[in-house]
Parts: structure tokens; C-alpha cells; sequence
């Protein structure tokens, strides 16, 4: 199996629009597209700036047309990611030019408020994107990075990644997802309310028990192939039935169960129909050892 880094590959055609991103695909990862967080120097903590890239990616990939059925998400350099980059102002720019005490609270508060839906709106982009994400995690994996990683499909780590959610020990409960998606991957067990409330490390041992990570790799190499594999394994799906499975998953995991089953009730009605089926039926039976899925279309946009 190929190693793959974000920093390695053939461009992608989406990837001079980012400047803390890069973008890539490789011809051993065939409708595998690889988003890498890109400031190792920084250990990938987020700027502002690569807050909206990250949102403005997931909102295109998958979804261009250009035959991704499954995306690659890890971080270059040491580590997966740092957190928020605490030292770009631009995050607190409406809590510190709020010291005009011509105005009162609740209208500086409603002025604040959109920078965090925003904030949210790009890591929603990650779960709402119509492929799955697998994400790729070793070294630190800290507050912001927690966050991202909830927002992927499926998380593997190296042993020796470190995890914590570290916003309550900055004076702040973590407001772009942890606290809503966390307990819902993992339970809402004592332990989870102690890493929350404590901003306490945990290790890859910990991630694996609790089922934040499915797989807990020995060495980066071994991190490389396994994530490979399992992006691979999706790739060789029908790109309909997948497509549909994550929309399933997630529609249920907010809904109760009676909403879930008439949910995909609904789709399956029409994706039924798709030539996949009668293809897949085919390859299980051993008619073929792979099969040629015609491709997803891009999504129409105004």
C-alpha cells in the first residue's frame, strides 16, 4: 500500500483556492480526494482564515462532479491539529472592539453571535458533506481539532496521539460541536463529562475504548495504510448506496427511529432503481471481482 500525505500527489483542481489547505488526489487511491491541514509549522492550529477554508472546501468536495466517492482528512507535519490559533485576534476582534460602553450587552452579544454560527457552519460542512470523511489522526489531536475530528465518519490514530478538549481550561465551553457530537459518538458517560469539564489528555487507548477512534495504529506507516484501506474499501461501494448510508446515519442519529425508517424509506424508494444494485448483486454472486460504477453528477448550484 501507497503512503499517502496530503503534501504528496497530483493537485487537485480545487486547491489553489486554499492557502492553509492542500487538496490532492493519487492514482494509488483511485476516487479518493486528500484534504490536508497545511501550517505544520504551527501544528496545524486554526487561523481564521483556514477556519472558512476548511468550510469553503467541504462544502465543494464530493460534490464537483469529478468522481470522489470518499475523502482522505489528516494534517501535515507532527501532528493532526494544535487547536485554535489562540494568537490570530481576528477570533476575539468582536469581543475586544465591544469595549464601547456606548452599547449595551445584549446588542454586543447579538453583533458576536454570527462569527460563532459561522465558525459552526464550517465544521458542519465536514458531517454534512455527501461523501464519507475518514479521518487520519496522529500527534496532537487538541480542542479544535477535536471538534473536526467529531465531524468525520470514521477516525483511526497512531498509539502514541493525544486527544483533549481543551476549551474549558481557556475559560470558554467549546462551542462548535464537541459538547453535541462527542456524547453522541461515544455516550454520555462519567467519563466523557470528565474530559469535557477538566480539559484533561487522553490517549489513543482511551479513544479506542470509548469508540472515538476504530482502529489504533502502531507506527504512521501502519496509520497510512490502514486509513488507505478503509478509504478503498468505501471506493469499491456503489457511490449511491454509500451516499445514502451516511445521509441515513446521521438523519437517525437525531431523529427517533419510526423518522428514520420512513427517511430511508424515501430514498431507498428511488435509489432502488439505480443500475448499482443489479451491478452489486452481480459482484457478490462472483460475477466480477470489480465493478465499474457510473459516476456520481455534480451538484447543481445557483
Amino acid at each position: 500500500m501507497t503512503t499517502i500525505d496530503g503534501n504528496l500527489g497530483k493537485s487537485h483542481p480545487l486547491d489553489s483556492q486554499f492557502s492553509y489547505l492542500s487538496i490532492a488526489y493519487h492514482d494509488s487511491l483511485p476516487f479518493v480526494t486528500i484534504v490536508s491541514l497545511n501550517r505544520p509549522r504551527k501544528r496545524n492550529a486554526i487561523n481564521a482564515k483556514m477556519w472558512k477554508e476548511i468550510g469553503l472546501a467541504f462544502n465543494q468536495v464530493g460534490s464537483i462532479g469529478d468522481g470522489c466517492r470518499c475523502v482522505l482528512l489528516l494534517g501535515s507535519g507532527k501532528g493532526f491539529c494544535g487547536g485554535i490559533d489562540t494568537s490570530d485576534e481576528q477570533f476575539f476582534s468582536g469581543i475586544i472592539n465591544n469595549d464601547d460602553d456606548t452599547q449595551d450587552m445584549a446588542r454586543k452579544s447579538l453583533a458576536f453571535k454570527p462569527q460563532i454560527l459561522e465558525m459552526q457552519a464550517a465544521f458542519t460542512a465536514v458531517e454534512e458533506c455527501p461523501v464519507p470523511v475518514v479521518c487520519r489522526i496522529h500527534g496532537a489531536c487538541v480542542g479544535a481539532g477535536i471538534d473536526l475530528a467529531c465531524c468525520a465518519d470514521i477516525r483511526v490514530c497512531t498509539k502514541d496521539t493525544k486527544f483533549s478538549i481543551r476549551e474549558v481550561r481557556l475559560g470558554l465551553a467549546a462551542d462548535v460541536g464537541t459538547l453535541q457530537r462527542f456524547p453522541k459518538l461515544v455516550g454520555y458517560s462519567s467519563l466523557v463529562r470528565e474530559l469535557c469539564l477538566t480539559g484533561d489528555d487522553f490517549n489513543a487507548e482511551d479513544a479506542l475504548k470509548i469508540g472515538f477512534v476504530s482502529r489504533v495504529c502502531q507506527t504512521n506507516d501502519n496509520l497510512n495504510d490502514i486509513s488507505n484501506e478503509i478509504c478503498q474499501k468505501i471506493c469499491k461501494n456503489s457511490p449511491v448506496a454509500v451516499q445514502i448510508t451516511k445521509m441515513s446515519l446521521n438523519y437517525s442519529r437525531d431523529h427517533t427511529v419510526k423518522e428514520g425508517l420512513e427517511h430511508i424509506a424515501l430514498h431507498n424508494s428511488t435509489a432502488l432503481m439505480s443500475e448499482d444494485l443489479v451491478k452489486s448483486f452481480m459482484m457478490s454472486r462472483g460475477g466480477s471481482a470489480e465493478v465499474q460504477f457510473s459516476p456520481m453528477l455534480a451538484h447543481s448550484r445557483l
